[in-house]
């Protein structure tokens, strides 16, 4: 299986293989062990080939094997642990490009509100100030029309004020 191969694959399919390794490590152990018991009890040069040459010719290919599969094993996880390591990193950098885009959005956002609140705020003070210019004059035109209805008390006031006063 080729690089890019392994790299399509996804995680579920890579664990499967790694379990499929193990397993295999595993069998060839179980196998090595065997074969080990049998030259203790020295039943392969029995059974065999009769002869020492032989049966460590024959040990030697076992170790071959063995050593192949573990060699394989530990090459298939190095590749499998870079792949991981790739894809997490891949799948970091998308995250924090997916928050610096949602943090730019949301900073575009409360500029907006902060724009419609300071235009609403501004309205709202001339409009008060409006009113209130409305109020004043109004009160103005009030209190000259009271003072002018009062003319007639002002100069009584006058008359009474230029007047001297009994001692």
């Amino acid at each position: 299986m080729t690089d890019q191969e392994l790299r399509k694959l996804r995680r579920p399919e890579l664990l499967e293989m790694l379990l499929e390794q193990s397993r295999e490590t595993d069998r060839l152990r179980e196998q090595l062990q065997q074969m080990k018991e049998q030259l203790e009890s020295r039943q392969i040069m029995l059974n065999e080939a009769g002869s020492i040459a032989e049966a460590s010719l024959q040990m030697n290919r076992v170790f071959e094997a063995a050593q192949q599969a573990a060699d394989q094993y530990l090459e298939n996880i190095r590749v499998l642990s870079g792949r991981q390591e790739s894809v997490c990193a891949q799948m970091e950098e998308d995250s924090r490009r997916r928050a610096d885009q949602l943090l730019a959005e949301t900073q575009e956002k409360c500029r907006i509100m902060e724009a419609e609140t300071q235009e609403k705020c501004s309205r709202m003070v001339r409009e008060a100030e409006e009113a209130s210019a409305r109020v004043w004059e109004e009160m103005r035109g009030k209190l000259e029309q009271f003072v002018e209805q009062r003319a007639g008390l002002r100069e009584l006031l006058e008359v009474v004020s230029r007047e001297p006063k009994d001692p």
